[in-house]
């Protein structure tokens, strides 16, 4: 079956790439910040995974063909969080970093056994009300200290713990 919308590949086309091209994606951290900017606090998404275990992750997303970096994430951000949740995005956003998810774990410590995905990673703010998407079980909102702890990172899988890691540290939060 194909998809309607221009950009999307079939499910077909999509393994087949997946088989021989890195795909793009954009993972995003969403924050509340205070009014000097400072975060208070972190939201992750709880996600059902292939094989029934639970796992926090951040609102991430491939990026479609001709798509701005800048679009996907509004449209990743408005998927996961609800056409609400108002994120700030400059018009020209600038990762914290990269991270590179391959096959192999062993290769970079960021594991996606589906595919080699570079992705660009963001923290980006979000004011307004968050509802996540039927894709996801919860969002929970948690300070940074409990973000950098020890109990998150084991809820989270295929490295993101290091990225959450990572974000908070591009922001000087990182305990």
């Amino acid at each position: 079956m194909t998809e309607a919308r221009p950009g999307w590949l079939s499910r077909d086309d999509l393994e087949s790439s997946r088989e021989r091209l890195p795909i793009v994606y954009v993972d995003a951290i969403p924050v509340r910040v205070d009014e000097r900017g400072v975060v208070t606090s972190v939201g992750l998404l709880l996600r059902a995974m292939p094989d029934g275990s639970i796992s926090r992750a951040p609102v991430s997303g491939r990026v479609l063909y001709g798509e701005r970096i800048r679009d996907a994430l509004v449209r990743h951000l408005e998927k996961d969080l609800g056409p609400m949740a108002l994120p700030r995005i400059p018009p020209q956003p600038q990762p914290f970093t990269v991270a590179e998810y391959f096959p192999d774990p062993a290769v970079s410590g960021f594991h996606d056994p589906r595919q080699h995905a570079v992705s660009l990673a963001f923290v980006v703010p979000v004011t307004g009300d968050c509802v996540p998407s039927t894709d996801a079980l919860d969002l929970q909102w948690m300070t940074p200290e409990e973000c950098a702890g020890e109990a998150v990172a084991q809820e989270m899988t295929g490295g993101q713990d290091r990225l959450l890691r990572l974000a908070l540290a591009s922001v000087g939060l990182l305990p």
